[in-house]
């Protein structure tokens, strides 16, 4: 499976997040994600572990694109355009495998493909103040 395969279904899985009251539903939602889709049980195993090691972070990540977004709220952030960046930024700050202008580029590429037509711009200019914090 591609960098960008991995990245595309890791964002799906982290749109999820939204819909969900508790992590149990949402791991359950998760497991019958993979399910349904036609990957070996490695990738399907691979997607669940990154999940997994995205979802303790995201309290930090919330509170430092809350400082990075002034003027945005999380609950007014199009759901899409707030797992994007939730992605990029744990790429960014905890994915040392990552470089930051790839992360970048590569949600903004997401943006391009699932947000509205100012996505793209609001992920871009959201996530280059948050690189200025782990650069």
């Amino acid at each position: 499976m591609f960098r960008r395969e991995i990245r595309e279904y890791t964002f799906k899985m982290l749109f999820q997040i939204s819909f969900y009251n508790t992590q149990e539903e949402l791991d359950e939602q998760i497991h019958q994600f993979l399910a349904l889709e036609s990957l070996d049980e490695a990738d399907r195993a691979m997607l669940y572990g990154r999940y997994k090691d995205i979802i303790p972070q995201i309290e930090a990540i919330d509170e430092d694109i809350s400082l990075a977004s002034k003027g945005w709220k999380l609950n007014r952030m199009n759901r899409v355009d707030l797992a994007i960046i939730r992605l990029a930024y744990y790429e960014m700050k905890f994915d040392s495998t990552v470089p930051v202008g790839v992360a970048i580029n590569e949600a903004v590429e997401l943006a391009k493909k699932y947000g509205g037509d100012e996505s793209p711009q609001f992920v871009n200019g959201v996530l280059g103040k948050l690189a200025l914090s782990v650069e």
